[in-house]
């Protein structure tokens, strides 16, 4: 499946937090910030990338990112 656009991936993520107001995150938010980061909220997102996207996400790429949209550009990659 291709990654079509920002909006559509942060719909997603929105999606997999229920605590989380629709429309709070950006492409350029810290992401962390905003999840209240834990190792939790790590795994969701690896789910959701590799449920979703067929994409698998390491830690590292986590840890290596720090807005939606550098995470974003990371699956971009693994997708093409």
């Amino acid at each position: 499946m291709l990654l079509m656009t920002i909006e559509e991936f942060i719909e997603k993520v929105e999606a997999e937090f229920p605590d989380l107001e629709p429309g709070k995150l950006l492409p350029d938010s810290l992401y962390r910030e905003v999840l209240n980061w834990s190792s939790i909220n790590a795994l969701i997102l690896i789910a959701l990338v590799a449920t979703e996207y067929d994409v698998i996400i390491a830690a590292e790429d986590l840890r290596s990112t720090v807005t939606l949209r550098e995470l974003f550009n990371i699956i971009q990659e693994k997708l093409s």
